[in-house]
């Protein structure tokens, strides 16, 4: 199977915008829940070409067959003290899964997190989301610490850790 890592261009916004949709309905580890996002294509747009001029985000698409088989998001912050950290939104089709691409789009995340001088990555994942965990210890990431009662889903309460990879 051919699998392109890109960055994402503002032309993609339809097409991002069904995948996170798609991916709100195929699985609970995602943030928010079916029918809960609200962003148009023209703010999904206007998203990608921020991302795109920030000296410390970016947006990478993994695109199989001229489809969008996943994404990875690292979303920098403008403030001096925080501006060498980024945090990581990742989704991938369940069609898609198990087939390498979450290790590629790290990979690929990580290359431009390096070249923008960033120093630290970090995430949060939902505690039983074994494979998500699986995949960000094998990409390096550790376990920081416990966020306890992060999420309420389904009438529960779901703790999440925080994980963080350290480049330099």
């Amino acid at each position: 199977m051919n699998i392109l890592y890109r960055e994402l261009v503002p032309e993609d916004a339809g097409s991002l915008l069904s995948l996170q949709h798609s991916l709100d309905e195929e699985t609970a580890f995602m943030l928010l829940e079916p029918d809960e996002r609200q962003t148009n294509v023209q703010q999904v747009k206007e998203m990608i070409e921020a991302a795109g001029k920030s000296a410390n985000s970016v947006l990478i698409c993994a695109e199989v067959a001229g489809e969008l088989a996943g994404y990875i998001s690292l979303q920098g912050e403008g403030l001096k003290r925080i501006r060498h950290s980024a945090y990581i939104v990742i989704g991938i089709r369940k069609a898609f899964q198990g087939l390498g691409i979450g290790s590629g789009l790290f990979r690929e995340m990580e290359n431009r997190a390096r070249a923008k001088g960033l120093v630290r990555l970090e995430l949060t994942v939902m505690v039983h989301n074994e494979r998500g965990i699986a995949l960000y210890k094998k990409c390096g990431f550790e376990i920081e610490g416990l966020k306890k009662k992060s999420l309420y889903i389904d009438g529960e309460w779901v703790d999440e850790y925080y994980m963080g990879k350290i480049l330099a």
